[in-house]
């Protein structure tokens, strides 16, 4: 697509996001195109294609569409305002460190129920007969008598 910009096929390919969800994203506004062509398809850049991309790692954490638009607002202002006074600088970095905090919480946590589901998963596979683990995606035999 000539200057940079992509359709929103494209980006959907490069994020691993559905047409669908992407429109959702733009609906609710943690996502805008940044042009529109002149037959009114989305038209996206590589700043977008980032933006998606924070979007699509903090929704396994469980962040809300309020948190995420609220994480955006901050690193767009401190990205963005380079005259942004001492104090609105530290407020909007508190608040991306408080992000940070609970990111690394949350990854321990889904750590935790991982190894739990792992543990689980060896615990089925010592009560079957050996072997049969191996072949429970085949079909049972027909019975003979």
């Amino acid at each position: 697509m000539s200057g940079g910009h992509m359709q929103i096929g494209e980006v959907a390919a490069r994020t691993e996001l559905s047409l669908r969800t992407i429109r959702h994203y733009e609906e609710t506004g943690l996502v805008i195109p940044s042009a529109r062509s002149q037959g009114g398809f989305r038209l996206y850049t590589e700043t977008d294609v980032a933006r998606l991309m924070v979007i699509r790692r903090m929704k396994p954490l469980g962040f809300t569409l309020d948190e995420m638009s609220d994480l955006l607002a901050a690193t767009d202002r401190l990205d963005a305002d380079t005259d942004l006074s001492d104090d609105v600088r530290e407020q909007l970095i508190g608040r991306v460190r408080e992000f940070e905090q609970t990111t690394q919480q949350r990854i321990a946590d889904l750590r935790t129920q991982l190894a739990r589901a792992e543990e689980f998963a060896d615990t089925l596979a010592r009560r079957l007969p050996q072997g049969s683990a191996q072949n429970l995606s085949e079909p049972p035999a027909p019975d003979r008598t």
